[in-house]
């Protein structure tokens, strides 16, 4: 069995060394050969030239460099494209997913599996961030058409055959840990202690962590067009409700000429005004994904390969 162990990589000067010893000492024990892809999505550190020097001593290590920077998941996706082994690995390259444990995921490829991920025990990341994770893959577990396992995330082993079903899925805003899930195949997890980040700081904004979210909300599930569809027919019954209290007050009480009041009038307003934005949003959402993929541009542009 051939290895293919994959990393994305943005600004990650300070952890490319460790990163390419850790992996290779573990790989070294399995007696197979292997090869090592980063993938480095725009780096404008020391990144770029620390990888072609790695390439030069250790002929394993693949480099793919993008032309600017185009997301994890595009890096991973492109990984995927490239790789060649039986047994394909995604790791994160901030070495909070430990290289030590493959073997015990390999073992369990070789027992049948098709795809083998990690389900994190305990993460070491800050509070915000731990709820703020927590928070969004059970929400996204109850509303998503595909049973996503609870915590976890793009740190897997796939099989060849996983790889080229995910490779011929012609999507663009890609989620990867969806997409495997709804691929199917025979999958289990294994649980794992994370590590705090070896080194630099955490490349997922707040906003790249919305972005993530929302690529794994809409992508995977029509609750928030079902949502709105509800919420809708709520307010248009509160509003006939409203109609005929107007119709009762106008024709069968002497109060028809009062001036109703200004706050209740105006919250009201606020609200459907509210829902009505928010509604545009959720469809904003929905139609910006359509529109990507009538683009038909490619998910990426690669500036170089080095190794293949």
């Amino acid at each position: 069995m051939r290895y293919t162990i994959i990393f994305p990589v943005y600004n990650e000067e300070e952890n490319i060394e460790n990163i390419y010893k850790q992996t290779a000492r573990v790989m070294n024990t399995l007696k197979n050969k292997y090869e090592i892809i980063f993938v480095n999505d725009g780096s404008f550190d020391n990144t770029p030239d620390m990888l072609s020097r790695l390439h030069e001593k250790y002929p394993e290590v693949k480099i793919i460099n993008f032309s600017r920077n185009f997301g994890h998941q595009t890096a991973v996706t492109a990984g995927l494209h490239h790789a060649i082994g039986e047994a394909i690995a995604i790791l994160d390259a901030d070495l909070q997913d430990p290289p030590e444990i493959l073997p015990r995921f390999f073992k369990k490829l070789e027992e049948g599996y098709d795809a083998v991920y990690a389900v994190r025990k305990k993460r070491k990341e800050n509070i915000f961030k731990r709820g703020m994770y927590s928070m969004f893959y059970r929400l996204l577990k109850k509303i998503a058409d595909t049973d996503i396992p609870l915590d976890s995330g793009d740190f897997c082993v796939m099989s060849k055959r996983m790889v080229r079903t995910m490779n011929s899925l012609p999507e663009r805003n890609r989620f990867i840990r969806g997409i495997r899930s709804w691929v199917g195949y025979k999958q289990c997890g294994i649980e794992y202690e994370r590590n705090a980040r070896s080194a630099g700081e955490s490349k997922y904004t707040l906003r790249k962590m919305f972005k993530l979210a929302f690529d794994g909300i809409f992508s995977f599930s029509y609750i928030p067009l079902q949502l709105m569809f509800f919420i809708g027919f709520f307010s248009l019954m509160l509003s006939f409700l409203g109609i005929i209290i107007a119709f009762y007050m106008k024709f069968f009480t002497q109060n028809y000429t009062r001036v109703p009041g200004f706050a209740s009038t105006f919250i009201l307003l606020m609200f459907i005004g509210g829902l009505v934005l928010f509604s545009i949003g959720i469809l904003g959402e929905y139609i910006r994904r359509i529109y990507d993929e009538i683009k038909q541009r490619p998910p990426y542009i690669i500036e170089s390969k080095i190794g293949f």
